[in-house]
């Protein structure tokens, strides 16, 4: 799908509501009522009604009955997959309409959205296969015995997805859960519902049976809080920040609940003197200024070797005042606005955090004069005086690089595991031995090594640290979402001890 200069427009619902057992609750019902606001212009887009307690209990109820009742988890597994394959099949169809809400809703540049939209429908397709060929064990080394080892689907998920890439990370949140025969529901951020909302529908438009995906909306604090608590809740799947990760584990864990926990990130790009210079600048500025800088996985901290350094961030910054922002819709914006006026004001805050620290603004650190309206960042970037600046250790999750200058590759992998971060890493260098150290002995959950962000979903996913807890990824996701289950069974007749004969 290639962007157009003048592309449709799509209608946007007034009032967004939950969607439970395969049914919308009526736009006129009562309940609390949030703004849902266009970050490019600042006008409002649409309301959002948030979901209570007992309306989130509706929403547990009808995922446990499609579990408990339902014909998801007895399906034979070609039926089910027909059915991820046909919802791969509308996500596509209406790819445009899912992208065009994405960019009026988050603030996405389309160049980034269609690669979501994708990634999403491609989601389905992948973990449907994943199932088709999930297996169980045999052992027979016992003598006189055959087990037998199967999964099983857990259960009904509490999936909650972030505000910053909706359509990826929604869909992968459900696509990792329901091929298996879970069930689940799902509460997107009240900031970014319109994309959500209609994924869900499209879902059912392919003949998912009702109750499988229920959707809810509301803040962190109403919706997520009476969702994670609810005792019919049998799983939690995450992706957000580190913060609320915390709270979320904490409840689940009072009631026994596991969760899969993906996280926020710091993580260090090393730029070597051995790296294609020409790559790593043209990774470095992806790895920060995509998706608006408002990535977990973002290549935050630059981390440079003394001999290119001054080369390096003087073509950088040049670079960064080169970047075109404006409307997400048009072809051209490689920037964004940031998705809701608090989250600009925090970004813009680090600026005056990062003088306090010692640091030299080097481009950017204001809010951009043009475009007039929107939550718009001009691309920044500082040079910290060390790790300890708080721009090296916390996630400002936007349009902010902080470089800092290294001797040693010693120095380097030490400077990128001080951090309680460990997502993502990022090594530039055309030497074999220091990529391989680095992939050695930096603890991350990926290491990507002269390249910038390529998913791989045959590969785990997930991080150390305060990065998460858990991965996703066919193995992984296996793992979590299914129940293991022996069967033992004797081939020979068993001789018992006759109590009471």
């Amino acid at each position: 799908m290639e962007p157009s200069p003048t592309p449709r427009t799509f209608p946007i619902d007034p009032r967004v509501t939950s969607l439970i057992d395969g049914k919308p609750i009526p736009r006129d019902a009562p309940g609390t009522d949030l703004l849902v606001i266009d970050p490019t212009t600042e006008a409002p887009l649409s309301v959002l009604r948030e979901a209570d307690a007992s309306e989130v209990d509706a929403a547990v109820q009808a995922a446990r009955r499609a579990f408990d009742e339902g014909p998801w988890p007895r399906m034979d597994i070609n039926a089910r997959k027909d059915i991820l394959y046909a919802i791969r099949d509308h996500l596509r169809r209406h790819a445009e309409e899912l992208a065009w809400l994405e960019c009026k809703n988050v603030g996405l540049p389309m160049r980034s959205v269609q690669v979501h939209v994708q990634r999403m429908a491609r989601n389905f397709e992948f973990f449907a296969e994943v199932a088709s060929t999930a297996h169980g064990e045999t052992y027979t080394q016992t003598a006189g015995y055959l087990t037998y080892v199967t999964r099983e689907p857990k259960g009904v998920a509490a999936c909650i997805a972030p505000w910053n890439a909706p359509l990826a990370l929604a869909s992968m949140r459900i696509a990792t859960c329901i091929p298996w025969g879970n069930t689940c529901v799902l509460k997107p951020s009240e900031y970014t519902p319109l994309s959500m909302r209609r994924m869900v529908e499209i879902l059912h438009e392919a003949g998912l049976p009702p109750g499988v995906v229920n959707l809810v909306n509301g803040r962190g604090s109403v919706t997520g809080e009476a969702l994670v608590s609810h005792p019919g809740i049998d799983m939690v799947g995450f992706t957000g920040g580190t913060a609320t990760g915390r709270s979320i584990a904490a409840t689940a864990g009072r009631n026994l609940k596991p969760v899969a926990l993906e996280l926020g990130g710091k993580s260090a790009n090393i730029v070597f003197d051995t790296a294609d210079v020409a790559r790593a600048l043209d990774g470095a500025l992806a790895g920060i200024y995509g998706n608006n800088g408002q990535q977990c996985l973002a290549g935050s901290r630059i981390l440079l070797q003394r001999g290119i350094a001054d080369a390096f961030i003087e073509r950088f910054v040049a670079r960064s005042r080169r970047i075109r922002l404006g409307d997400p819709l048009h072809p051209d914006t490689e920037i964004g606005p940031l998705a809701f006026r608090d989250h600009m004001e925090r970004v813009l805050a680090f600026v005056d955090v990062a003088r306090a620290d010692g640091a030299t603004l080097l481009t950017g650190g204001r809010r951009a004069d043009t475009p007039s309206r929107g939550w718009f960042v001009e691309p920044t970037a500082v040079l910290a005086p060390d790790n300890r600046a708080r721009v090296c250790q916390d996630e400002i999750f936007g349009p902010f690089a902080t470089f800092l200058v290294f001797d040693t590759l010693e120095e380097a992998i030490r400077l990128a595991n001080d951090s309680k971060f460990g997502l993502v890493n990022y090594v530039w260098s055309e030497d074999l031995a220091t990529v391989m150290r680095c992939s050695r002995e930096i603890r991350a959950g990926t290491v990507w090594a002269n390249t910038p962000m390529m998913r791989e979903l045959r590969a785990p996913f997930g991080g150390y640290k305060d990065s998460g807890i858990g991965r996703d990824g066919p193995g992984s996701s296996l793992d979590f979402f299914t129940e293991l289950k022996a069967t033992i069974i004797p081939i020979d007749p068993v001789k018992m001890h006759r109590f009471g004969a």
